[in-house]
């Protein structure tokens, strides 16, 4: 509209311009002159409206362009808004099928939390068992016996011990390694001082503690004392006997508190072990074992390696011959040949002759 109001501004003043010019100069050449400026004016005014023209079209493609990026962008905006929701829906889909895993995995944890739960429970009604069994010796020693067969039978194959052996001054060991010679067998006995062991432990002052750190030197050394009398046998056992404690703890204590009580078993040729360091000693014994047995397969080792060698002069010896035998037989191979070549020459002389014959009679004509 601002541009059709300075078109009309612009005519309006032409036309003024126009008849203020015919009245200020009527000669003929004033109106020439005004004429012609009438005509620029009016070629100006038809520019003018071109322009408005092209003007109108471009308002045209662009109210058009306007109208279709709204459409495309209506589209698009609804396009995106589809696939929020989607997404959306999905994700709290998911989100939801994880909550009910979470909640079933929760479920299962609790479940398994409650059964183990169950089992403590058990496992501490059993360990009040194994505190009555331990307080009774005879059940005590059957504890430690049953478990040093657990480690032996994990650590040897079954040829190489033997549990509650006689011996020949009709001693029963808990335990027989057989070894061979030297050292030769080894009797492993089970001990527990475990009352002295306690009260070490209960111990409210040092005096207590003495006293009990004496009774368990006592009791050990007598262990100690009875293994090496009833288990070590000249020329049936080995020198030397274990006295297995069927405690860790005990066994740290013994070389902690009584160094010297350890000494002296060693002194008596007896070893404390416990079931760690048995384990470690059996995996000693195996190696000791299959030393053994590859020395007593050595010689037959040798012997077959010796027949061995032999075998292979022989076959040397053989291979020789038939290799003298090959020698001879390309001999006879190139005699042949000789022969064969002789042959096929005199073959081709009397065929020559021939061929002589035939062709004189042909010389003659």
């Amino acid at each position: 509209m601002t541009l059709i109001a300075v078109l009309l501004a612009l005519v309006v003043g032409a036309g003024l311009a126009y008849m203020l010019a015919r009245k200020a100069a009527p000669d003929a050449s004033k109106a020439a002159q005004i004429d012609a400026e009438r005509q620029t004016m009016l070629h100006t005014l038809d520019m003018m409206r071109q322009q408005q023209s092209e003007l109108t079209g471009r308002l045209a493609n662009l109210a058009e362009a306007q109208e279709t990026a709204r459409g495309e962008l209506s589209r698009t905006m609804t396009e995106q808004l589809g696939n929020v929701f989607k997404t959306v829906n999905e994700n709290l889909k998911e989100s939801r099928e994880k909550t009910t895993r979470s909640l079933g995995d929760l479920g299962e944890r609790l479940q398994i939390i409650d059964k183990a739960q169950q089992e403590i429970t058990a496992l501490s009604g059993q360990v009040v068992e194994l505190q009555h069994i331990l307080d009774n010796k005879q059940a005590r020693g059957a504890f430690g016996e049953a478990q040093l067969a657990d480690i032996v039978r994990d650590g040897l194959p079954d040829s190489a011990y033997s549990f509650q052996h006689t011996l020949s001054n009709n001693k029963r060991a808990d335990c027989l390694i057989r070894l061979p010679n030297p050292p030769g067998p080894v009797v492993v006995d089970s001990k527990f001082p475990l009352e002295a062991f306690q009260k070490f432990r209960s111990a409210d002052s040092d005096a207590d503690k003495r006293a009990a750190l004496a009774q368990m030197k006592t009791d050990t050394l007598k262990h100690a004392t009875d293994i090496a009398e009833k288990y070590i046998v000249s020329g049936e056992t080995a020198d030397a006997a274990l006295m297995f404690l069927p405690s860790e703890s005990i066994f740290s204590e013994l070389h902690l508190s009584l160094p010297d009580v350890v000494d002296k078993c060693r002194s008596l040729r007896v070893y404390p072990v416990s079931p760690n360091t048995m384990s470690l000693t059996l995996n000693t014994v195996r190696a000791i074992m299959r030393d053994v047995k590859m020395r007593e397969q050595a010689g037959l080792i040798q012997k077959e390696v010796g027949n061995l060698l032999e075998d292979v002069s022989r076959l040397n010896d053989r291979v020789g011959k038939l290799r003298s035998h090959f020698e001879q037989a390309d001999k006879d191979i190139e005699q042949i040949e000789v022969s064969t070549r002789k042959i096929i020459s005199r073959g081709d002389k009397i065929t020559s002759l021939e061929v002589e014959e035939k062709a004189t009679p042909d010389l003659l004509d």
